[in-house]
């Protein structure tokens, strides 16, 4: 038997009693979060890593890792090639 766990966010809505129940997290704003969705939370000076999922029924965020992924640079980096003849509006 082969089981794939794949990274990709499910659509888990259930049909109970003949009516659609939507299960989702939501974010900070209020926003919808599929199931399977990974987040960095801030909480009390903490930050992590956490993926929606569901739990005895509930969907919840669960901490992944210590610390969240960045793709902030400390630094301003310069192009590594003079751009001057490229057509921006391509």
């Amino acid at each position: 038997m082969i089981l794939f766990l794949g990274a990709t966010p499910v659509l888990a809505d259930a049909t109970i009693g003949g009516k659609t129940v939507e299960c989702y997290c939501t974010d900070r704003d209020g926003s919808r979060v599929e199931l399977g969705e990974m987040t960095c939370i801030r909480v009390d000076g903490r930050a992590y890593m956490a993926q929606c999922q569901m739990s005895l029924n509930v969907p919840m965020w669960r901490e992944i890792s210590d610390g969240c992924l960045s793709s902030s640079l400390s630094e301003k980096l310069k192009p590594a090639v003079d751009a001057g003849g490229v057509d921006a509006h391509i």
